[in-house]
């Protein structure tokens, strides 16, 4: 028997390894922007579109929906089909879509599917940047990243034992599988060959290739106030970073100019006055179906209802949720308790909040008239023992939760606070709700008359408005627009 089974895992081998060679023969095609040849063998071009066109979608949804205000979609898409038409494939449909959502960001999917968020054209200074972006973008698609990517990682499951994953359908195996699949970090060859076609494309279209190195400097930027604004070092940017999952820096770009092989314009374009032009008003950080951080409070004018955290918690606005946190440990979650809509809030605390957490001291309250509930218990985190207070309450036909999270041994020194924060949970006056609206993107001249005080003294934002100035509108600190040029205000 023994001989048997080295047999049959011999024979298993020698299967695998004629697959894989006969993959790696058959499934080269040739990159269409640099004439190489790339190992594409398990996405086909007609399966890309079709993964492009059932996840677009699902994209647009998770990622904040389409933003349609101004003509900026319209704007957007003219940038985008002048680079398609530089590139090598002139004749590809593209679909160019900016999301919804205050997170500075960019990706593809691949089939065509190019998207940006209002948070990076907020960010964004001129049009030649904001081409930069999508000429990356189309980079990756041009080049059947995601196709090469997908085909590698098949590879590597058969040549582990996986021979099932080989005889699936690509598109198959993708769709449906969400965001994740298609926002993984590419390879460094693969955002270098992105940097190099969107050098070449930007040139083609007589765009400033310089645009490309001077807004990587802006997503450095950003991802240093964002740590700032969330209370963390300055130099603790990884969460906040972009370039996470574009690993990019100075020097690779002007390597990507010198392989692009193209000739600058003699006078390359920046189009900073049309650009600026066209984000004037856009909405800048949380919009109004998102709801609102402003200082301490957090509210919500659709929704109908507010709260405030206790003096040293910074607060996050996420998709789904609300956190705040200090520097001691401690942790706030605010989210939304559908489970509970419709029960006893007391029986859901019991019963259907956890099937892991048994709570303890479950009593029912009243917050500024409505129902609500609370129980705590003890847990073990990775950081240690800590008292778990949970909140449901009543609003309207919705139900809401707090989770406050506190270390063990501190647990008695946050009773009060978060006490208050508990009872701080109420509905909008009609004042309230006239007063509380987006912040927006408001282009102004700098006039010789006009300090760097009097721009940052116009800042509606709650915190860091020095900052904030600077980084939006690519400064260093305390450094002064120059006179006559355009820059960007944020205000109501």
């Amino acid at each position: 028997m023994s001989w048997l089974k080295f047999r049959s895992k011999k024979h298993l081998s020698v299967i695998l390894s004629a697959i894989v060679l006969s993959a790696s023969l058959a499934g080269c095609s040739t990159n269409r922007a640099t004439g190489e040849d790339s190992f594409t063998a398990f996405m086909s071009p007609d399966e890309e579109k079709q993964i492009g066109s059932q996840e677009h979608p699902k994209m647009v949804k998770e990622f904040g929906g389409n933003y349609t205000e101004k003509d900026l979609q319209a704007y957007v898409t003219e940038i985008g089909e002048k680079l398609v038409a530089v590139s090598e494939t002139p004749d590809q449909k593209f679909t160019f879509t900016i999301l919804d959502s205050p997170v500075v960001n960019a990706f593809a999917l691949p089939g065509g599917y190019v998207y940006i968020t209002r948070g990076l054209a907020a960010l964004a200074t001129n049009e030649a940047e904001l081409a930069g972006v999508l000429a990356h973008e189309i980079g990756h698609v041009v080049a059947r990243h995601s196709a090469q990517r997908y085909s590698r990682g098949v590879l590597t499951q058969i040549l582990a034992g996986g021979l099932s994953v080989a005889i699936g359908n690509g598109a198959g195996e993708l769709i449906g599988t969400g965001a994740s699949a298609y926002l993984k970090s590419f390879s460094r060859e693969h955002e270098f060959e992105a940097d190099m076609l969107g050098v070449r494309y930007i040139t083609r279209a007589g765009y400033d290739p310089d645009a490309m190195a001077t807004f990587l400097e802006k997503l450095r930027a950003h991802s240093r106030l964002q740590a700032i604004l969330a209370g963390r070092s300055a130099d603790d940017v990884d969460q906040f970073d972009f370039m996470a999952t574009h690993p990019r820096t100075l020097d690779r770009i002007e390597q990507a100019h010198q392989s692009a092989n193209v000739t600058v314009a003699t006078n390359p374009e920046l189009g900073t006055v049309r650009y600026m032009t066209a984000i004037d008003g856009i909405l800048y950080g949380d919009g109004p179906d998102q709801g609102y951080v402003r200082g301490q409070e957090f509210i919500h004018v659709p929704l109908d209802f507010r709260f405030e955290v206790p003096e040293g918690f910074t607060m996050t606005n996420h998709p789904t949720a609300v956190s705040a946190s200090d520097d001691k440990g401690a942790q706030i979650i605010f989210e939304g308790a559908p489970a509970a809509k419709d029960m006893r809030l007391d029986r859901y605390l019991e019963n259907g909040f956890s099937k892991k957490i048994a709570l303890r001291n479950i009593e029912m309250i009243d917050i500024d008239g409505q129902e609500a509930a609370t129980g705590s218990a003890d847990v073990s985190l990775s950081s240690g023992p800590a008292r778990l207070r949970v909140v449901v309450i009543r609003h309207g036909s919705s139900a809401y939760q707090f989770l406050f999270v506190t270390p063990l041994d501190l647990a008695d020194s946050y009773n009060l606070p978060l006490r208050r924060t508990t009872y701080s949970f109420r509905p909008l006056s009609n004042q309230e709700k006239k007063i509380h609206t987006p912040l927006r993107i408001k282009v102004r001249a700098a006039n010789p008359e006009y300090g760097l005080q009097t721009f940052i003294d116009d800042m509606q934002v709650d915190r860091a408005p020095a900052e904030v100035f600077a980084t939006i509108n690519g400064l260093k600190d305390g450094e002064a627009p120059a006179t006559g040029s355009l820059v960007k205000v944020v205000r109501h």
